[in-house]
């Protein structure tokens, strides 16, 4: 199985489909089998993407910041049964502990959550907070816990924000200093950094800038509706690691050799936990559980595989090591993509050729669609619908341009779109960047279970 080969046809596919623009990694047992980079790393197509190209993690940060706890366990400077007003005593979520915090069970608010008038604030001032908003955050938000300690599981980026502030409280240095020296530099990742750009400025000339999509162009975050990736951006734990694939892989090979954390430790973060009712925590159809900042899954013939994905406005990454079978599967990518089923067709053909399987075709909603399809009755779909107030994507009206059909409304973070309807069926349609079908019946259209009638 050619596996090189395989892979860099992959990407060349997802690549013309406008679905990946980045760099990627896949070694077996210390060997690196294929690598490389595609398309560019600035805004304006001039800087080809190279294989050191610079990527922001996002959420792959979170088992650095796990890391970082465990050592402070290690010299005794934190213990996982510690309650967080341990150290911040004005928080008013008694009984949360540190490992509620790693595992995403300690019911406190989530820090990303719009609604909040203090997230509101941090947007309309268009000033980026510092890593202790979290603390102001939860003192202030008046948000009451979303459920009582170890009784659920729910991913909250707003955990690992206050776990980097209790390192740093504990440790006595700032957060970022402490990943430096104690795990950067001992595991010989001399190109990784904790980095806020928004303040700070980009780490490297090197380095990805992330892009979205608007009007079916790729155009950079900042000059997006979406605030998000600048607005959170002083944050730490959940996010703000830069690195390349070759520290990633040089932090697979540091994790073997046992030189940032001994196999003890890993095991520990490696293990599934229980909720308060028995029930496996953070357990799904692609993972056993949920361990310390890594999703946890033992598969039949690769045996135990531990794995993340981060994900930011114009930005996704994917890390998986295979810990019984020593292989390691590393992508990064700098703008949103184009097209949701070509996506999704790179990043699992990824994953079967690392797991020893052919990949599927990378195909678009182009390929999909019906060719010649009958348009007599398109007319009638055209008009403004009502929505549900709880909808989070909102389709305000469908109409015809030169014979396509549109769709025009809100998406679920808050930008404006008008997007092409692509016909898959009888009165069936879908988006080019989203897997929803849109059915059209007698005065209404129905997606995502939500029904709108025609106004």
């Amino acid at each position: 199985m050619d596996k090189k080969t395989m892979m860099e046809k992959l990407v060349q596919e997802a690549y013309e489909k406008r679905a990946f623009n980045g760099t990627w990694l896949y070694a077996e047992k210390g060997k690196i089998v294929s690598k490389g980079a595609v398309g560019y790393r600035d805004f304006s197509d001039k800087l080809p993407m190279r294989e050191d190209s610079v990527f922001e993690l996002a959420s792959i940060t979170k088992q650095f910041t796990a890391a970082a706890v465990m050592l402070l366990v290690r010299d005794g400077g934190i213990r996982l049964e510690d309650e967080v007003t341990k150290y911040y005593p004005e928080i008013p979520y008694p009984g949360v502990t540190i490992r509620h915090l790693l595992t995403h069970t300690g019911g406190i608010p989530e820090t990303y959550d719009e609604d909040n008038w203090i997230v509101r604030k941090w947007k309309e001032d268009k000033k980026v907070p510092g890593s202790d908003a979290v603390i102001h955050f939860l003192t202030e938000s008046g948000e009451e816990a979303h459920f009582a300690p170890g009784e659920e599981f729910e991913y909250t980026n707003g955990g690992y924000n206050l776990l980097a502030e209790i390192v740093a409280k504990a440790a006595g240095i700032p957060f970022e200093e402490y990943l430096r020296k104690n795990v950067f530099e001992p595991a010989g990742m001399y190109h990784t950094g904790v980095y806020h750009i928004w303040t700070e400025g980009i780490p490297h000339d090197n380095t990805a800038r992330n892009m979205v999509v608007k009007d079916g162009k790729h155009i950079p975050v900042a000059e997006s509706a979406d605030r998000d990736a600048i607005a959170f951006d002083g944050l730490n734990g959940d996010d703000y690691v830069y690195t390349d694939i070759f520290d990633m892989f040089i932090w697979d090979r540091a994790l073997r050799e046992e030189k940032v954390l001994t196999l003890e430790e890993q095991k520990i973060m490696y293990s599934t936990v229980k909720l308060n009712d028995g029930s496996i925590s953070g357990a799904d159809d692609d993972r056993d559980g949920y361990g310390f900042g890594w999703d946890i899954k033992n598969d039949p013939e690769f045996g135990l595989i531990v794995k993340h994905g981060g994900g930011m406005p114009g930005l996704n990454t994917w890390y998986e090591r295979f810990v019984d079978t020593d292989r390691v599967l590393i992508f990064m990518g700098c703008r949103e993509s184009m097209d949701a089923r070509a996506d999704a067709a790179f990043w699992n053909g990824m994953r079967a050729i690392a797991m020893d399987k052919e990949p599927g075709a990378v195909t678009s909603i182009e390929d999909e669609s019906i060719k010649d399809p009958d348009r007599s009755n398109w007319e009638s779909f055209c008009g403004k619908y009502d929505h549900p107030d709880d909808a989070e994507l909102i389709i305000n009206e469908v109409f015809l341009k030169d014979g396509d059909l549109f769709a025009k409304g809100v998406d679920e973070d808050g930008r404006d779109f008008i997007s092409k309807l692509y016909p898959i069926g009888e009165n069936r349609f879908s988006m080019k960047r989203r897997w929803t079908h849109f059915i059209f019946g007698d005065n209404e259209l129905i997606y995502d279970e939500i029904k709108c009638q025609k106004l």
